[in-house]
């Protein structure tokens, strides 16, 4: 299977749009233009979260929410320093072997972006040195020579600074390389179920958009959760692949389907939602694997949310996650977009316990 050049375009345009946590909208803007575009409602919660609300003709109908976060990792500045370099504050889980030499983007208050990188010393500098370097004692240069050059083109302590990361197709459309996939991907996802029902009746009310600040404490999550109050809510996100090494017992494989994630840091799964999710993706001839995280998503939020909230996750893997390279597999892609058609299409509430 390959994309469609509307859906390539799609995936290019909203990983290379600039969102760290706490500074998402540039991105919410795009999604509230696409969103009104196709004639749906907008629903906002205080922190910064958007969604499209498509309204059931069904009288006092059950509410689901579809939520991807629309933050990526990244950096804020955090000191200016006398030779015109900045160091920073980082948002998000880093590698920090992932980052030296890395080419930048700084945006100010008044969105002006400048190229940069992070500093690094050639191999022949380093004997008899650490080269462990911690991201608060990195060195973020944009070619300044002196803070009062930072200072007058408008760098101020708290500006957002991310990974460079461009779009490549790779392998003539197996794969894909870009920053942001996580959670880009689901952001994606989520405009392609909206655009796929948009002319289609539904039996329950429809939330689907993008949360906040999902980096650094799953935020978002946890005020549209509070605001919508839905009865089922699907997190799609982006999960890191096992897989680099070559060894095909691992779980979380690329091009192997849509994870079944039973368990990670910060929830359970509902086990009649992953029974569910199972019989709807066989139904729909999807593949899928088990899935085992050390980490969490937004889901672990919203399922403690009010009374608790019957939740699932629906998530892909990718290589490289939490850096500006990141691979998907299209396949992958592609049958997550059918998985969750056919899943809402279909949905039983009864089936999963939600009277």
């Amino acid at each position: 299977m390959k994309l469609n050049n509307k859906q390539l375009k799609r995936l290019k345009t909203v990983t290379q749009i600039n969102a760290v946590s706490g500074d998402e909208h540039l991105l919410a803007n795009y999604l509230k233009n696409q969103y009104s575009e196709w004639g749906y409602q907008l629903v906002f919660d205080n922190l910064g979260s958007i969604f499209a609300y498509k309204k059931s003709k069904v009288t006092n109908a059950k509410k689901v929410m579809l939520v991807a976060h629309m933050d990526e990792v990244g950096f804020i500045v955090k000191e200016l320093l006398s030779n015109g370099c900045v160091k920073v504050h980082a948002l998000g889980g880093h590698n920090p072997a992932t980052l030296l030499s890395n080419r930048v983007i700084l945006t100010t208050r008044d969105n002006r972006s400048y190229y940069g990188t992070i500093n690094s010393l050639p191999p022949h500098l380093l004997r008899g040195k650490n080269d462990n370097v911690s991201i608060s004692e990195m060195i973020f240069d944009f070619g300044f020579t002196n803070i009062d050059e930072l200072k007058k083109h408008g760098i101020n302590i708290g500006d957002p600074i991310v990974c460079e990361g461009p779009f490549e197709v790779l392998n003539e459309g197996k794969r894909l390389l870009a920053k942001a996939f996580d959670d880009r991907i689901g952001i994606a996802l989520g405009l392609e179920i909206l655009e796929y029902f948009k002319d289609r009746d539904l039996p329950f009310d429809l939330y689907v958009g993008g949360s906040v600040q999902e980096e650094v404490g799953c935020r978002g999550a946890l005020t549209s959760a509070h605001l919508i109050k839905p009865d089922l809510a699907i997190v799609v996100d982006c999960s890191p692949a096992k897989d680099m090494a070559g060894n095909d017992g691992e779980l979380g494989v690329l091009g192997k389907g849509v994870l079944v994630r039973v368990v990670d840091a910060t929830m359970i799964a509902f086990k009649d939602l992953i029974n569910y999710q199972i019989e709807t993706l066989k139904k729909a001839k999807v593949p899928y694997q088990y899935y085992i995280s050390p980490g969490g998503t937004d889901a672990g939020s919203i399922h403690k949310s009010i009374d608790g909230i019957k939740t699932l996750t629906y998530c892909l893997v990718a290589r490289s996650i939490h850096t500006a390279s990141t691979i998907i597999d299209t396949d992958d892609y592609l049958n997550a977009r059918r998985g969750m058609i056919y899943l809402l299409k279909h949905l039983d509430f009864k089936k999963i316990g939600i009277e």
